[in-house]
């Protein structure tokens, strides 16, 4: 019979081969970490169309929902770079980041009817922020992480 640390090893050893944690675990903790300073709401998943998980299948729409704000948004593959096109309910003029691992952040402002555009977003773990309000009253809504 091996000893506890003998067995240890080897059931470590085991699930590394049948189940391996993600190559980019790494990225995506730190990615998620970036936003730790910030007062932020998190949005939940809604409902997913011809999406797995958090893997995109090139197009789909993805609804996120936060106590008084829905955000809906269709990923359109063009290329090796993604269409954002998006929609908040309330409808408002409110800024809108969209935030890409290791590739930078970009931002929009949605029109009076809450529709929003982004193009060229490239491949990568993406987290949408949408800021309602303005001055103290200013807050942040963050989606749950989708990889394009």
């Amino acid at each position: 019979m091996p000893d506890d640390e003998t067995l240890l090893a080897d059931i470590d050893r085991f699930l590394d081969e049948l189940d391996p944690p993600p190559e980019d675990l790494v990225q995506r903790v730190q990615f998620a970490l970036e936003l730790e300073n910030l007062d932020v709401e998190v949005a939940r998943w809604e409902r997913l169309d011809e999406l797995a998980g958090v893997r995109s299948t090139a197009t789909g729409t993805i609804t996120f929902t936060v106590s008084d704000l829905t955000v809906m948004i269709n990923l359109t593959k063009i290329g090796k770079t993604h269409r954002i096109d998006g929609w908040l309910v309330p409808a408002g003029e409110y800024e809108v980041e969209v935030r890409v691992a290791e590739q930078g952040t970009f931002a929009t402002v949605a029109d009076e009817g809450g529709r929003f555009v982004l193009e060229g977003v490239p491949q990568g773990t993406t987290q949408i922020l949408v800021h309602l309000g303005a001055g103290p009253r200013r807050r942040t809504v963050v989606t749950p992480t989708v990889v394009l």
